[in-house]
């Protein structure tokens, strides 16, 4: 449980929203009268407080206090058709921090499938992948030596999750990987919707030198339930162009180095 403090106590309706929001992101859930007692403010201004938040589509009330918000992951069949120009430009400032002869690790998702039709050939590069999807991308180009994790198939998420695929990506070894971003800030690293998901995310990233988070812009702060890595097993992360200054400052800030994308016509 947070411990009351000066600092508590003071702290702005903004302020104290976030503190909350950071205990609902770390507990899954939070308790009003809890809350209360640790910022030394009344029930109604906590009640106050998660229903701003709830507005914001940032927790779901309950009586007593709330939860995190129940998320439903658009199938990946879905997904490869949405914002398509995007993705490409994210995809082609990925592949430019990738070097020749490299191993790279390629999560599940639509981005990452863009990724992967932007790696440059004749690079002599090895992937290895837990979607069925990216090494189809692949094995249709020229140049590349690909690598199945294999495992139970999740449809909605497009790629081998579960204790068989953890296992086996812990038996490779990756210079670069790219997880799927579900979730990214500067406070608090990546995170995932899935737990099974955000397992796998881990491994890849617990089994390479670096890690490349690519995010779209709605990725940025967002809210999830399962932590991936703290931010500081993150080297690089490719956001968008229309990324805000102050958030790009604020990855930067924590030695993260940010790579901004081209513009998209609209």
């Amino acid at each position: 449980m947070v411990k009351s403090s000066a600092v508590d106590s003071n702290a702005l309706p903004e302020e104290r929203q976030q503190r909350i929001l950071e205990r609902l992101r770390a507990e899954g859930r939070v308790v009003a009268a809890e809350l209360a007692v640790a910022f030394e403010v009344s029930e109604d201004s906590i009640r106050r407080d998660l229903r701003e938040l709830a507005a914001l589509g940032l927790c779901k009330r309950v009586y007593g206090g709330a939860l995190l918000p129940a998320v439903t992951l658009t199938p990946l069949k879905q997904r490869r058709h949405e914002h398509s120009a995007r993705k490409e430009a994210l995809a082609r400032k990925a592949a430019s921090l990738v070097q020749a002869g490299q191993t790279l690790l390629i999560d599940a998702g639509s981005t990452n499938a863009a990724i992967a039709a932007a790696l440059p050939r004749d690079a002599r590069l090895t992937v290895i992948t837990n979607a069925p999807h990216i090494a189809q991308v692949l094995l249709d180009r020229e140049g590349f030596d690909v690598l199945l994790i294999g495992g139970r198939i999740d449809v909605a998420i497009g790629g081998a999750t579960g204790a068989q695929a953890v296992d086996q990506v812990r038996r490779v070894r990756a210079d670069l990987c790219f997880p799927g971003a579900c979730a990214v800030d500067a406070a608090h690293g990546l995170w995932g919707f899935d737990s099974e998901e955000s397992l796998f995310k881990r491994a890849m990233i617990e089994a390479s030198d670096e890690t490349v988070v690519v995010a779209t812009d709605d990725k940025l702060g967002a809210v999830a339930a399962h932590q991936v890595a703290e931010l500081a097993r993150v080297q690089h992360l490719v956001v968008e162009h229309s990324a805000d200054k102050a958030t790009r400052a604020a990855f930067t800030a924590r030695g993260v180095a940010v790579h901004r994308a081209e513009a998209t016509a609209g």
